[in-house]
Parts: C-alpha cells; structure tokens; sequence
C-alpha cells in the first residue's frame, strides 16, 4: 500500500497561539465536485452555514501553498488548504498559568481550574495550550497528555515535535505515577483506604459518564489524608485515565468531590463560578525520561481552597 506523502508545513501562521486547519481534499465519492468551492460548502456550510463559506472563500481565508483559494479553481484530489476557523467568544479564565519546570524539551505547567488543556469546542484561546505558547514564545508546544478543564494542577507538555511521542508513550503505557488531591464529604462508613475496579462508559454528547457492567477499565486508589467539619482531604491514585474517572469513582463511593457541576447530578449550563471550582488537584507527576533515563519527579504549587 504507498503511504501518502507527508503534507507540507502551514503557509498561515499562529493566531493567538493556535494552528490554522488543514484541509485535505478527499476522494471524490461520486458527489463530483468541480470546484474547491463547491467541496467547502459540503464540507462546511452545515456547521457554520453556506453564506459563511462563501464569504471566506470570497475573503481569501482559504489559503495553499501557493496562496489564497480561487473558489473557482478545479477541484483536485489530495490538494491540502489551510483556514483560520472563528474564534467563539470565550470568558478569560481570571488565573495565571504556573511553570514548575522548564528546559528544552519538556515544560510542566501547573494549571489553574476552568481552563482547557487543548482547543476544543468552545474553548480555543483560553486553553493551556494556546496561552503557553503566547506566554512562554513556545510555537510548537505540545501537551503530551490531557487534564480535565475543571481539575487544576500538573501538565506535561513537550517543546518540540519530535519528542511528542515519546512523552505520550509514558502515559499511553502507564509508566506515570499520577496524585491528585480532592475534597468531598466525610463518611465514617465509608471503609478506605479502598481500591475501586469498575467499567466505566461515557457518550459523546452526554456530559457525565457512567459505571456499568462488565469488565473493569477503570482503576482507582482512594485514601483518607484527614477530615475536619464533616469534610475529608483525600489522596487519589489512579492506575488507568478513563474520562472522569476519579470523580466517577468518588461519587460512586457516596463522595461526590465539592463543586462538581456534573456529579452526582448535572448542573445547568450558565456563567462560571470562579468562586466554586471543583475541588480535585492533580499533585504529582514521576516518570523515568525517556531521554535521559533521569527520575523526574514534580509536584504542584496549588492548594485546594476547601468549601470556598
């Protein structure tokens, strides 16, 4: 089978720290396209509308190798554009991003509650990603792994693209050892500390995922650091990185984590509460470097606020 070529490098720079898009132009399956116009409005004009299409290709937004789009230029199989997509409008999120490491391949962020770890949806430029770059002049900054929005604390991430993969690997094959810290109610009845095995199942589109059964994809352990005014501080180890996974098991416990918009029940979707977040902190990150076989150890700088 020949492998398709590699693409060439994007003629559009950053904005605001993020990539432009790139767009392969595919395989006709017999809708017969004739112009790169009429394939961006198939493509396109459902998500943002044909009038929206038809406006950035008349703005010269579509750009090739070789410089803005004609619409009218023949549609060509394999041809590779690139777009600056619409920004949505994004509250800032009111919190600095903190460094605990630098050097020339990795950078540790300590990242704060409410902000994204990549461009997704609705969150673009208030990500780590995206400010990382802007802050640090980082252009090809990578994470190697994600954090939820809501949970604060460690992020690793990689300064050049070909090291990319060798820190995703670590994670891929569970050579990290993760800590994080959480606040929930306290429940003498609850006997930790506890493992917690179960299956774990999340829906695109459904906001909070779910225990069902099966076999266990989900490993988890929950330890009682201490306890005051009828809440507890815990220690959560994870052992596998499922979506939602040590909220997920927390709540399954009968401890749900303090703010959690999501569980045991979904909140309504509205302004955020910066005064309120979800009192869950990823403490510590090891691992052995794959470049340097040097034991990496970092630890965050943040402190969980409690009730708030």
């Amino acid at each position: 089978m020949r492998r398709r070529a590699k693409a060439p490098a994007a003629p559009l720079p950053q904005r605001d720290g993020v990539d432009p898009v790139r767009v392969r132009l595919p395989e006709d399956p017999g809708v017969g396209w004739a112009t790169v116009r009429e394939h961006l409005v198939d493509r396109y004009g459902a998500a943002v509308g044909v009038e929206r299409v038809e406006a950035m290709v008349r703005e010269g937004r579509f750009v090739g190798v070789d410089g803005p789009v004609d619409g009218d230029e023949p549609y060509t199989v394999g041809r590779y554009l690139w777009f600056h997509r619409d920004f949505p409008a994004e509250t800032p999120v009111p919190f600095p991003i903190g460094v605990v490491y630098r050097d020339e391949r990795i950078v540790v962020a300590d990242k704060p509650h409410f902000l994204a770890t990549m461009p997704r949806g609705r969150h673009v430029t208030q990500t780590v990603l995206a400010r990382l770059r802007r802050e640090l002049g980082l252009p090809h900054l990578q994470p190697a792994h994600r954090l939820d929005r809501l949970t604060a604390g460690l992020v690793l991430c990689v300064v050049r693209p070909e090291d990319r993969g060798a820190y995703q690997t670590l994670f891929r094959d569970r050579l990290v050892r993760k800590e994080y810290e959480a606040v929930a109610p306290y429940d003498p009845g609850v006997a930790l500390p506890v493992t917690v095995r179960s299956r774990i199942e999340k829906e695109r589109g459904v906001m909070a995922a779910r225990e069902v059964p099966g076999e266990p994809n989900s490993e988890s352990r929950i330890e009682l650091l201490r306890h005051e005014g009828g809440l507890g501080w815990y220690r959560l180890l994870p052992v596998t990185g499922r979506t939602h996974q040590l909220r997920v098991h927390m709540n399954g416990l009968g401890l749900p984590l303090l703010h959690d918009p999501v569980y045991p029940v979904v909140r309504e979707d509205g302004p955020e509460d910066f005064g309120r977040p979800l009192q869950l902190l990823a403490r510590t990150l090891e691992f052995t470097d794959p470049f340097t076989g040097e034991a990496r150890g970092f630890g965050s700088r943040a402190r969980l606020s409690g009730p708030g």
